[in-house]
């Protein structure tokens, strides 16, 4: 699982059936508390983050488990909100 911070939208109008309806978002990822140079762009479909959240971010198979759907074509999805102390 990976930390990042939501830096913004990502448009696309044209992408394939399985990801019609899907949110896509820029994440900045955390290492050590710092905010580094490595950028991702994560699903949320389950939480609906917006910019300068904090995010917890699943990859792999286990994105795709998340959304529900195995053969989907998705690398990263959004799968928690941190909460501020």
């Amino acid at each position: 699982m990976l930390k990042g911070q939501v830096v913004g939208h990502i448009v696309s109008t044209n992408k394939i059936e399985k990801l019609v309806g899907n949110k896509f978002l820029e994440v900045r990822l955390i290492e050590n508390e710092t905010l580094t140079d490595k950028y991702i762009v994560a699903v949320d479909r389950l939480v609906s983050a917006g910019i300068g959240e904090t995010v917890l971010v699943t990859t792999g198979s286990s994105a795709r488990m998340a959304l529900g759907d195995e053969y989907s074509p998705v690398d990263a999805v959004i799968v928690g909100i941190v909460d501020k102390v």
